[in-house]
């Protein structure tokens, strides 16, 4: 007879303490529920792996809406940062993210204070081998020691753990990434569960020594000033920042890798894992991209208290010492000293069709999955997720319905959607233009759109709520001084030199539809002195784009109309007639919730919704 003993009873427990981990177990703590974080080793909570940064195109959306929900990440994000800029500023509102530089170390350090000293957290070193279920509900998990830890619900964030593998040229070893152990036990509990498995890859560049870089031969890439920060709680970003610096690959460094191409596990069957088609490697580009003589690579700081930096844009698994060469072959970098060599790791995930848009597996009442363990990438994918899974596993303990935000409320929407209803056959990465309503789901607004959901799940405390409510005065203020209205009189000369005539009178509203920025009107008129620099970006995009908001708002009602139509859960889509096979098929697999949902299903054409409104209306 098997024995164990019980290590504890609790309301909810998190496996995996990474970013997604991270948000998962905050949210449950702080909704009061007793929570176990249980993670392989407490060093590496919340530790960025790769990249030492946070946001990016669309990444910077998820880490906003994060934070106006209720969230971590973005204060945490703030309070380590190096240096944090607006990319895509010469495009739309839409397209512009935040992206910062983290300070590893710290950030570790910071966000693991913080769980120590969450109440209804507790920390737990230890590796789960077992999901435990009793008919069809989730009761707790195994570990590797032998304990048992009892639960209601039960949150899987594994990270890229699960029977890790770190790969370089012809060596390998079964490990986490940085040379952190692997989960090797819980796999099997997942098949068994029903869960398809399949097999994913990523990968990390070099960090080289920075006192061995000529940044002299390089461009300096400082940070910006005159940006908000992530969070909404934040003041301001930092005056003092680190900068960063960009170099190239050239035609000596393509060469090598050609090369060698025969060495790299990519190419010569070593690894035949699926890996992220929009950060692929650095072989990867040379050879997919040939006509290319170039590829940026940016230097960026891993830390204020090391001396290593980050090697952007040149991740590989080629053997070390074609990586010597490779990077040596750079200008600025020909006499740099590799600290820690770049690698691949493979993995076990998920099929993220087994999911309910919940995050709840359809298989097992009460047991979530978030982060890459779902088949996304990047630690703002994961935190997103995290979150949501943290909030309705929540939610799932007080017998409330999950939040399931749509895809015109939130990029979280969009990211959960496309999971859950489309799937994903390599490492998922948000993008912008993964969201059709994007102009709506911008960085700025994110706590219109979201604060408020954020408060009646309970995350949103008093201080963040009363912080929201000024933005919204503030807001409201800014509105009202856009409709005033100035003379012709007084206003000819400097609306005319923008372009066009003026006959009559116009407001600040109807400069800014003429394309004068609102910095300029405010310096020419003395206005909106009194208000912060995100409310009037806020108030200036709405007025520029007023005209595709609301023909937007007519698409979304559309939608919902869709979303409201709900679909029985007992439907046996093969026996529906009308139906094409695929879409029977496709259907049955992912049992869409609504009609909306089921127009998104690929496969599923308008021929097929039709039979289902059929279905519906008998």
């Amino acid at each position: 007879m098997e024995t164990f003993f019980v290590e504890d009873n609790f309301d909810a427990i998190v496996v995996g303490a990474g970013h997604a981990g991270v948000e998962a177990g905050l949210a449950l703590a702080k909704k009061g529920h007793k929570t176990a974080l249980l993670t392989l080793n407490p060093d590496n909570i919340a530790f960025m792996a790769c990249n030492p940064s946070i946001g990016g195109t669309a990444k910077g959306h998820l880490v906003r809406e994060i934070d106006a929900l209720g969230g971590f990440m973005g204060i945490a994000a703030d309070k380590t940062m190096l240096q944090i800029k607006m990319l895509n500023r010469g495009k739309g509102a839409a397209v512009q993210s935040l992206r910062a530089q983290s300070d590893k170390n710290y950030y570790h350090r910071f966000v693991k204070s913080t769980l120590e000293n969450t109440e209804n957290l507790r920390i737990l070193s230890c590796e789960a081998t077992e999901v435990l279920t009793e008919n069809g509900h989730v009761i707790g998990v195994k570990t590797a020691f032998g304990s048992v830890l009892y639960a209601k619900t039960v949150v899987l964030c594994t990270g890229v753990y699960l029977k890790s593998r770190v790969v370089a040229g012809e060596w390998f070893k079964y490990a986490g990434p940085s040379g952190f152990e692997a989960s090797n036990g819980l796999t099997q509990s997942l098949i068994d569960l029903g869960f398809s498995v399949r097999r994913f890859k990523t990968g990390t560049p070099a960090r080289i020594d920075g006192r061995t870089v000529d940044y002299d031969k390089m461009e300096r890439q400082d940070g910006e000033t005159n940006v908000y920060p992530f969070s909404f709680l934040s003041p301001r970003v930092p005056e003092k920042q680190t900068p960063c610096y960009l170099t190239y690959t050239n035609e000596q460094t393509h060469k090598i890798i050609r090369d060698n191409l025969d060495r790299s596990p990519l190419f010569n069957g070593m690894i035949q894992s699926t890996g992220p088609r929009y950060c692929p490697s650095i072989e990867t580009k040379v050879y997919r991209f040939k006509d290319k003589a170039r590829h940026q690579i940016f230097i960026e700081p891993e830390g204020a208290d090391t001396n290593e930096v980050y090697v952007q844009g040149m991740s590989s698994s080629l053997p070390h010492d074609v990586q010597k060469a490779m990077y040596r072959s750079i200008k600025g970098l020909e006499h740099c000293e590799i600290v820690r060599y770049a690698y691949a790791i493979e993995y076990d995930c998920i099929d993220s069709l087994d999911l309910l848009p919940s995050l709840m597996y359809k298989r097992v009442e009460g047991l979530f999955t978030a982060g890459q363990i779902n088949g996304t990438s990047g630690y703002e994918e994961a935190a997103a997720q995290g979150l949501i899974a943290g909030i309705n596993a929540g939610l799932y303990l007080e017998g409330k319905s999950p939040l399931i935000l749509r895809r015109d409320q939130a990029y979280i929407g969009v990211l959960i959607d496309d999971l859950v209803t489309k799937g994903t056959d390599e490492p998922y990465r948000m993008m912008t233009s993964r969201a059709e309503y994007r102009i709506f789901l911008r960085q700025d607004n994110a706590d219109l759109r979201l604060t408020e959901i954020g408060r009646e799940v309970g995350l949103v405390d008093d201080y963040r709520y009363e912080v929201f409510k000024k933005r919204q005065h503030d807001l409201e203020v800014a509105k009202k001084e856009l409709t005033v209205m100035r003379s012709p009189k007084d206003v000819h000369d400097f609306v005319t030199k923008y372009g066009g005539d003026l006959n009559s009178g116009i407001s600040y509203e109807g400069m800014v539809k003429r394309g004068i920025p609102l910095e300029d009107i405010k310096k020419e008129f003395g206005a909106f002195n009194d208000l912060p620099y995100d409310i009037l970006e806020t108030i200036e995009t709405d007025a520029k784009y007023q005209g595709y908001l609301e023909r937007g708002l007519v698409e979304i009602e559309r939608a919902k109309r869709l979303e409201e139509k709900k679909l029985p859960k007992d439907i046996d889509y093969e026996k529906l007639d009308g139906l094409r096979l695929e879409a029977r098929e496709k259907l049955q697999k992912v049992r869409p919730l609504n009609l909306g949902q089921a127009g998104r299903i690929s496969g599923v054409n308008p021929a097929d919704i039709a039979v289902l409104m059929v279905y519906l209306n008998k």
